[in-house]
């Protein structure tokens, strides 16, 4: 088989997915969002879990030009790999997993961490990257917006980009709301917005608004198609996939990195200076504890 009918039949759903019924649309983004779980479930657990019937799956298949079900998600089943298979176990990871239960389950979140990141990082071409840090770079403010568990990436973007990008805002600011902070920006400015499902209505109701304002917008996300109702300038997505309920983030935080790995190189001496500037700043007013010298 073609190993690349998988991306191409996501492609496909992607392309389609804003003319498909509300049904189908439901059914194309579950497709897009788990692509293994699709791939490897029956038909019956597949439409327990888009929330659809199994006629409504047929029906998919049939609108994307599929002889059958079985066919549109062949692609997915031949592709699929478990995550965690992506990174080899280490000795380490095999003498943990030995030694005891909590051994074995600190061994499989680590290993699965390190899928996520690798699996995170190979989604994004340096071209698709260049031109999200140009975005950045061109806009007179950068708005960041999060919330919850998000929140954290959000926040630590905000604290270390500033280094270069001076224009970054974390937002909501005190006890106010996104939107709040949005009504004066328009098509100069950009938001970048984090948000994993299940997505935060705030977050959507952000993007939504600075959209209407004429913002450009930044999505970090676990899907290339969170809403319909508004079309970012660039999606990056990362996996969030874990081994317990909640979504795992070291992908995500590694393509921040990224981002601000570029910004600080694109900021030049100046990014430098800055950078130096705050360290000082910090350490004349005595920001970091230092240990006292025993006598």
């Amino acid at each position: 088989m073609d190993p690349t009918r998988k991306s191409q039949t996501v492609l496909l759903l992607k392309q389609s997915i804003s003319t498909l019924p509300p049904q189908l649309r439901t059914a194309a983004k579950y497709i897009i969002d788990y692509p293994n779980d699709f791939g490897l479930d029956p038909i019956r657990e597949t439409a327990e879990k888009a929330g659809v019937s199994t006629y409504t799956l047929v029906q998919i298949a049939k609108k994307l030009e599929f002889s059958s079900f079985e066919e549109l998600r062949e692609p997915f089943r031949h592709a699929l790999v478990s995550t965690t298979e992506a990174i080899a176990e280490t000795d380490w990871m095999k003498e943990y997993r030995e030694a005891s239960e909590v051994g074995s389950v600190y061994a499989d979140a680590s290993r699965n961490a390190m899928a996520i990141v690798k699996s995170s990082l190979e989604r994004h071409s340096p071209h698709k990257l260049e031109q999200a840090v140009d975005t950045l770079l061109g806009a007179r403010t950068v708005y960041i917006t999060a919330v919850r568990a998000s929140y954290s990436i959000a926040y630590y973007f905000n604290y270390v980009g500033r280094m270069s990008l001076t224009s970054l805002q974390l937002i909501p600011r005190h006890m106010n709301s996104a939107i709040d902070e949005l009504k004066d920006a328009g098509p100069e400015d950009v938001l970048i917005a984090i948000t994993i499902t299940p997505y935060s209505r705030e977050t959507i109701e952000a993007c939504k608004f600075a959209k209407n304002m004429g913002m450009k917008l930044i999505l970090i996300t676990d899907s290339d198609v969170v809403s319909t109702d508004f079309d970012p300038e660039h999606i990056l997505s990362t996996s969030v996939i874990s081994t317990h309920r909640f979504g795992c983030f070291t992908g995500m935080m590694a393509l921040v990195e990224g981002l601000i790995a570029v910004l600080i190189k694109r900021g030049g001496e100046k990014a430098q200076k800055r950078i130096r500037s705050y360290e000082n700043l910090r350490r004349d007013y005595n920001a970091y504890w230092i240990a006292q010298k025993k006598h």
